[in-house]
């Protein structure tokens, strides 16, 4: 980098939506308009090229977007890092990852779908990581665009502060631009790639609707801007710089969701996108970061953006290349160059920066040192996702991000004996890479296990393994992850004994199990000790806790961890020289599986959030379906044609479901699917389960 690096006119962000509402489509514009390539491809170009964005053969054939790329760009004085987010929920890991480094985001919404399910996702996970957002109402050329209901949507359904701050001149066929309410200015994309943007006076049909939407806009800033309620309850005008300043303030504090429009597809508004970014998102140095100091019992302090301070960066995404493994870094205080010595914060491991590069998709260029705010990429360094490396004068961790449980697993082997070596490491590289992909060995079967976010999850991985891996593999029924639970409380009172020569064993414990309601923290276990007068050893209370605990992996009802349970202990007794750990911690695996059959065990089945879009005409059919696989409608909302029927489905019912939505709609019907909760199986279901894992228990001691 020649010239010298500057934070303040440094943006990280990241683009991120429902799928398929244009979020690849936006970003090849960007860099287009950045001067980072010079022709736009489309998703699903017929040059057969793809987008620059989606470097995997398999993004460009499926036409999505699976693993998050990084690329920079500049644009006027300021350089702009974008990492292109899937919309997929099976990938919601990425998502995840990357709005964890980002310091501001895109919202793109679709202008005719509007607030789609995945973007209610999307809205939860920004708000976890406290992410200042633009929202973009792209596809307004489309037929039935309507930006106006999709910033109400915005408010009603994701309760954001969202206010529009353009608004579009011409919808559908006749959208040519729009009119920007600080400066009160039209800006009209021409040329065969939208690159002329020309700025004129609002058109004279437009002049009082701009006024009405302009002090609307005058209206909720004056709400969270003490300058602008001054000008405003003495009716003075706001200029553009103190409008701009209030809104970056606004979306800064995460008070306010400004509202742009355009239609990338159609190259308008995007460059004024690009102008909101720098306008209104933070820089790296604006955003507050904070990291955990080790030394101190994890002690929360604030990280700076200062190039003089130790070193502080996170390691959120791996990618295998053909030089070895690519680790992207976010420096987030301090500086790294090429041959200094980071220590891995996880493993202690110190390691030597052997090449450092700045990421362009899947292209790259070396450079020799990175400063704080910056996102870059390192070769030659062993590491897992989610790793926080620091130079030697600090001992820090940033905290780790969020991993959803997997709801989803297949039984999968190498076709032939020659690929079991390319099997074993195509496993290993994507659990490094993923860590929602979890693979394990089943003792009984002796099958290898991996399991994941949903069916699609799953396939990409298996083709991945085939393409990337050279190895066939074949794959077993799917397997749904279920879960046991207790439905009423019931007492225990146990006796372990065991008289051998030498000393013997001995314990007792007495209490009750009973239902755990749900828990803030997600925790499925509670472990009670009530016992007074020193019945039982102090030494000896962790044994009975490790015991039930290892006792709720496998359930004895049909072998699948048992959740929601809460023991409590409430006496025993002990023998001063029988007693041991080890006989407490049996003593209390033992009273589990003696108690439980009294507490009225049930099985739980994962339940998914199903959202299907159909043409209208379909409507009956589709919901037939849903209701045929024992799915519960919560709401139709249809508008211009097409309906959207939202419904708890359970996961068992919904293999094949893709092939029969589009057998029943002619092609045309698609779907999102996202794990929900989880909700006791029907009475049949659970005889039907209990009884196959009874025959299968009884197979295996033959």
């Amino acid at each position: 980098m020649s010239k010298k690096w500057n934070i303040d006119t440094v943006r990280n962000i990241g683009i991120s939506a429902h799928i398929d509402s244009g979020k690849t489509t936006t970003s090849e514009r960007i860099l287009f308009y950045g001067g980072r390539i010079h022709a736009i491809h489309e998703v699903k170009g017929k040059d057969g090229v793809g987008a620059t964005m989606d470097s995997m053969d398999l993004e460009r054939e499926k036409g999505i977007t699976i693993q998050s790329a990084a690329t920079q760009v500049q644009w006027k004085d300021y350089t702009i890092n974008l990492i292109d987010t899937p919309g997929h929920v099976d990938f919601t890991v990425e998502v995840e990852r990357s709005l964890r480094v980002l310091d501001g985001a895109v919202l793109l919404l679709c202008g005719v779908a509007g607030v789609q399910s995945q973007s209610i996702t999307v809205d939860r996970q920004m708000k976890r990581y406290s992410v200042p957002r633009l929202a973009f109402v792209n596809k307004l050329d489309r037929q039935g665009a309507n930006p106006y209901r999709v910033a109400e949507a915005l408010v009603d359904k994701l309760k954001l502060n969202a206010v529009m701050i353009q608004i579009p001149i011409g919808l559908e066929d006749q959208h040519r631009g729009h009119v920007d309410l600080t400066d009160m200015k039209s800006y009209i994309n021409e040329g065969d790639n939208g690159e002329n943007v020309i700025v004129g006076d609002i058109p004279a049909d437009m002049v009082e609707q701009a006024k009405e939407y302009r002090q609307k806009m005058i209206g909720r800033l004056a709400d969270i801007d003490p300058k602008i309620e001054e000008k405003f309850l003495m009716e003075e005008d706001p200029t553009t710089e103190e409008l701009r300043a209030a809104i970056r303030a606004g979306t800064i504090s995460l008070k306010l969701v400004p509202v742009l429009c355009g239609s990338a597809f159609k190259n308008k508004g995007v460059q004024r996108l690009m102008d909101a970014v720098l306008y209104y998102l933070p820089s790296p140095a604006e955003k507050k970061e904070h990291a955990l100091d080790l030394t101190k019992n994890e002690e929360k302090f604030e990280l700076f953006p200062d190039n003089a301070k130790p070193l502080v960066s996170l390691a959120f995404k791996l990618a295998e290349t053909p030089f070895g493994q690519l680790t992207y870094m976010r420096i987030y205080q301090g500086k790294m160059g090429k041959g200094d010595f980071i220590v891995n914060q996880t493993n202690k491991k110190t390691v030597k920066i052997p090449r450092l590069v700045r990421m362009h998709s899947d292209k790259m260029e070396d450079i020799d040192v990175a400063y704080a705010g910056d996102i870059v990429a390192l070769f030659g360094i062993d590491c897992a996702s989610g790793d926080t490396f620091c130079d030697d004068r600090i001992e820090a961790s940033m905290q780790s991000m969020h991993v959803p449980d997997a709801v989803i697993s297949l039984a999968v082997a190498p076709k032939n004996k020659e690929g079991a070596n390319n099997f074993s490491k195509a496993l290993q590289k994507f659990r490094k890479e993923d860590p929602t992909f979890r693979v394990h060995r089943d003792e009984e079967s002796n099958e290898t296990i991996i399991s994941g976010m949903g069916e699609l999850h799953l396939e990409i991985y298996v083709e991945r393994m085939k393409r990337e891996f050279n190895c066939e593999v074949i794959v077993g029924q799917p397997q749904v992850a279920y879960r046991e639970t207790i439905a009423v409380e019931a007492p225990f009172d146990y006796t372990h004994k065991k008289q051998t020569g030498g000393s013997g064993q001995y314990a007792k414990i007495v209490g009750a199990v009973r239902p755990l309601p749900a828990q803030e923290d997600g925790s499925v276990f509670k472990f009670e000790n009530s016992v007074v007068g020193g019945r039982i050893p102090k030494e000896f209370i962790p044994a009975v806790e490790e015991g039930f605990k290892e006792q709720t992996v496998k359930g004895p009802l049909i072998g699948f961890p048992i959740v929601g349970v809460e023991v409590e202990l409430t006496d025993g007794a002990y023998h001063d020289v029988d007693s041991s750990y080890m006989a407490f911690k049996i003593a209390a695996m033992a009273a589990l599986r003696e108690v439980y059959p009294a507490a009225k065990p049930t099985v739980l089945e994962p339940i998914m959030k199903l959202e299907t879009t159909v043409p209208e005409e379909y409507q009956g059919p589709a919901a037939g379906q849903i209701s045929q696989r024992r799915g519960v409608v919560v709401g139709t909302t249809a508008f211009e044609g097409t309906c959207v029927i939202e419904a708890e489905v359970p996961l068992t019912e919904m293999f094949g479901y893709s092939t029969d939505l589009r057998s029943a709609t002619k092609g045309k019907g698609e779907f999102t699917m996202e794990f929900a909760k989880y909700q006791p199986a029907p009475r049949n279901i659970q005889e039907e389960l209990v009884k196959k894992y009874q025959a299968k228990r009884a197979a295996e001691q033959k």
